[in-house]
């Protein structure tokens, strides 16, 4: 959490209207603080490196490195942010080789959309979130 009490989250998709809408949503969290909106796998690494987020929300097919391998250097570079995967990937490879790279929560974006919210907000709150998490 920074300084405000806050959770600061990067959001690192390809897919503007993604960004966009995931973005309006978290935005509606008094506690969640957006500090990026990534297009590529080179700005999302970069927000986590000058940025130090609370929580990265990721996709796995980005432009750059795959969400997969950006993953693996989020959790070297800092092993305590939270990393969700929000994908249209969600076969159990996938999910599989995410687990084993350290991902904290993988959701479907066609009908799990909604839990980043939930997760994030519960996060801020210093709730237990593991309850969505499907490890």
């Amino acid at each position: 959490m920074n300084s405000t009490g806050k959770i600061d989250v990067v959001i690192a998709d390809d897919s503007p209207l993604v960004r966009e809408r995931l973005g309006n949503m978290l935005s509606e969290d008094p506690n969640i603080n957006i500090v990026g909106l990534a297009r590529d796998s080179l700005e999302a690494l970069s927000f986590v490196e000058y940025k130090k987020p609370d929580a990265v929300v990721l996709d796995i097919r980005m432009p750059g490195a795959n969400g997969i391998e950006v993953l693996k250097k989020i959790k070297k570079m800092s092993p305590s942010t939270v990393v969700i995967i929000l994908t249209n990937y969600p076969g159990s490879q996938y999910k599989t080789m995410c687990y084993k790279s350290g991902v904290d929560y993988f959701f479907d974006k066609s009908n799990e959309y909604h839990l980043v919210p939930k997760v994030l907000s519960e996060l801020a709150n210093s709730s237990p979130v593991r309850s969505y998490s499907l490890k």
